[in-house]
C-alpha cells in the first residue's frame, strides 16, 4: 500500500510548507510504490531547528543514565519490531531481508552501547600544579546536530550518530536519503514511542535544498555526514567557514588480499560475501581483490563459478542473495564503468557485466545488474581506482607481499582492507603497512562492530570515527574547570617556578 508521508518536527507530522513532494518506489519493481514525501525547503529545515533548539534546553539537563533509559526502551522496540521494520526496509532499498535485519540488529546494539555509556561520560581529571587546587574536566553536549546520511543502511548509520548524539545531550535535525526516507520515518516513530520528548528528534525529507539547508543554519552546531567524498568536502568546506563541528564517513575503495598461504576456500567465500552483498553497494565493499600470481587462476575460475551462482532477485523473496540496484542512475553508473573497463588494453569482463532479467518479467521491472568480474586489471585503471558503488569487482595479479600493499595502498581512499594469511608475521606486516581506517585478517573487507570505532583515512573521512567509545567525541565538547580553595591569587607558570 502506497502512502502520503510527512516531515517529523516538534513531535508532529507535518507536511512542507512548499506543498512539494517526490515519489519513493521499490528498487526491485518499479510498479510498486512506496509513497510520496515531503520536497523540504529551508522553511521546514528552519521550523525543525527551531524545535530542536529549543528541545536542547531542557534535554541537555535531562541526566544522562534517564536519557540512557530511553535509547534502552529504543532498542527493545526496534527489537520487537526487526522483522517488520527489515521488511519495510527492504522494500524501499532493496538487499535481502537477512542484510535488513542485520541493519536493524546493528541498530539495537547501537542503543544499548549508547544507553549503557550514558554512566561512562566519563572526564579526566589531573593534579594541579599548585597548592590547594583541583583540575577538573567534562564532557559537555554541543547543541543542535544536523545528521545527514545514505540509503543502503537506513537504520544502523543513523544509529551510529543520532543514538550517542542524544546520548550526550544532543538534540537531532535527521536528513535520511530520498532513496530511503521510509526508514527514516520508522525510526522517528520508534523513539517518540521510547519517550523521546517533543523537538529532541526530528526529521525533515527533501534533497540537496534540504541538506543545504541543515548544512547553512546557524543554529546547527555539528554536521554528521555519511555519503559520497565530493559532496562531504562540500559540506567540510560549508562548515569550516562557519566553524561547525564536522564529522565525514565518505567512500572507500577496498581491497582484500590472498597469499598462497591463505585458507583460498575461506578467502573465496569472503570476497564473495565482501564485493556482492548489499550489491557492493557499501562504502566497505571489496571492489579489489588482490591475488598472489601462484594462486590467482585456480581462484579467478573459482570465483567466476561462484559468482554465477548467485540467486538475483527481490530481497522479499526467500533464498535471494543479491538484490537490485538503488535506482536507475547507478545502474546507468555501474553501466558506464563496465563499458570503460571493457575499453582497457589488458582488463577482461569475465563474469556478467550487463543488466538482469531484462528479457525477465519479474526482474525486468528492477533496477538489477549481474555480478561483474574483470580480470587483468592494472592499479591505474579507472576501475581500480574510482569508486563504483556496485557489483563490480576488478582483480589484480601480484608476485608478493608488498607488492600487494603498495597497490591497496595505491588510492585517494582509505577506508576498509582485508589480508587472507596464515603467516602471523605477514598478519603484522599488513596491520601496520596498510593505510585504511579498517584492517581485517582472513575476514573480508565488511563487517564492521557496533562498539569499535569506524571510520578511514584520505579521501574517506577527516579524522573522527563513529562506533565505540570514539564517536562521543564527536557530539560532544571539553569543559575544564579549575577550582582553587587556597584563599589566595595563584598565577599558573609564574608562582610555582
Amino acid at each position: 500500500m502506497a502512502g502520503t508521508y510527512h516531515n517529523f518536527i516538534d513531535g508532529e507530522w507535518i507536511a512542507s510548507q512548499s506543498g512539494r513532494e517526490f515519489e519513493n518506489r521499490n528498487p526491485a519493481d518499479s510498479d510498486d510504490r512506496i509513497g510520496t514525501f515531503p520536497e523540504s525547503d529551508r522553511n521546514d529545515v528552519a521550523a525543525a531547528v527551531a524545535a530542536a533548539t529549543e528541545a536542547y534546553k531542557e534535554w541537555r539537563l535531562t541526566p544522562a543514565p534517564k536519557r540512557g533509559d530511553i535509547l534502552r526502551k529504543a532498542g527493545d522496540i526496534l527489537n520487537r519490531q526487526k522483522d517488520d521494520l527489515a521488511r519495510a526496509m527492504t522494500r524501499e532499498m532493496g538487499k535481502p531481508v537477512f542484510e535488513t535485519k542485520g541493519d536493524v540488529q546493528e541498530a539495537i546494539d547501537t542503543a544499548y552501547y549508547s544507553a549503557t555509556e550514558t554512566r561512562r561520560l566519563f572526564g579526566y581529571n589531573a593534579p594541579s600544579e599548585m597548592p590547594n587546587k583541583m583540575n577538573l574536566s567534562f564532557r559537555m553536549p554541543i547543541g543542535v546536530c544536523g545528521i545527514i546520511t545514505a540509503w543502503n543502511f537506513p537504520m544502523a548509520v543513523p544509529s551510529w550518530k543520532i543514538f550517542p548524539a542524544l546520548a550526550c545531550g544532543n538534540t537531532i535535525v535527521y536528513k535520511p536519503s530520498e532513496d530511503a526516507p521510509h526508514s527514516g520515518n520508522l525510526l522517528a516513530e520508534v523513539l517518540e514511542e521510547a519517550g523521546l520528548p517533543k523537538g529532541v528528534f526530528n526529521v525533515v525529507h527533501g534533497g540537496v535544498e534540504c541538506g543545504e539547508a541543515i548544512v547553512d543554519h546557524p543554529d546547527v552546531k555539528v554536521i554528521g555526514f555519511t555519503g559520497s567524498t565530493d559532496v562531504g568536502k562540500a559540506i567540510a568546506s560549508k562548515a569550516g567557514a562557519m566553524n561547525k563541528k564536522v564529522s565525514l564517513e565518505m567512500g572507500g575503495k577496498n581491497a582484500q588480499i590472498v597469499m598462497p598461504d591463505a585458507d583460498l576456500d575461506l578467502a573465496l567465500e569472503g570476497v564473495l560475501w565482501g564485493a556482492f552483498g548489499t550489491t557492493g553497494q557499501r562504502c566497505t565493499a571489496t571492489s579489489r581483490l588482490i591475488l598472489h600470481e601462484d594462486i590467482h587462476d585456480d581462484f579467478v575460475n573459482k570465483l567466476i563459478t561462484k559468482g554465477a551462482a548467485l540467486k538475483i532477485g527481490p530481497g522479499l523473496e526467500e533464498g535471494t542473495e543479491m538484490g537490485p540496484v538503488i535506482n536507475e542512475k547507478q545502474l546507468d553508473r555501474i553501466a558506464e564503468y563496465v563499458r570503460i573497463g571493457r575499453e582497457e588494453d589488458e582488463a577482461t569482463c569475465v563474469l556478467g557485466g550487463d543488466r538482469a532479467g531484462e528479457e525477465d518479467a519479474k526482474l525486468g521491472r528492477g533496477n538489477f545488474f549481474l555480478p561483474t568480474i574483470f580480470i587483468g586489471v592494472t592499479r591505474d585503471m579507472r576501475i581500480a581506482t574510482e569508486e563504483i558503488f556496485g557489483p563490480v569487482l576488478s582483480v589484480i595479479k601480484v608476485s608478493d607481499l608488498t607488492e600487494a600493499i603498495d597497490i591497496l595502498n595505491d588510492t585517494e581512499y582509505g577506508l576498509s582492507s582485508s589480508l587472507y594469511t596464515a603467516n602471523v608475521n605477514d598478519a603484522f606486516r599488513a596491520i601496520r603497512d596498510i593505510e585504511a581506517g579498517i584492517t581485517y585478517i582472513n575476514v573480508p573487507t565488511i563487517g564492521a562492530e557496533a562498539h569499535m570505532p569506524f571510520g578511514g583515512v584520505k579521501g574517506t573521512g577527516n579524522g573522527h570515527r563513529e562506533g565505540g567509545w570514539t564517536v562521543f567525541d564527536i557530539f560532544t565538547e571539553w569543559k575544564t574547570v579549575y577550582i582553587d580553595y587556597s584563599g589566595s591569587l595563584q598565577r599558573a607558570q609564574i608562582d610555582n617556578y
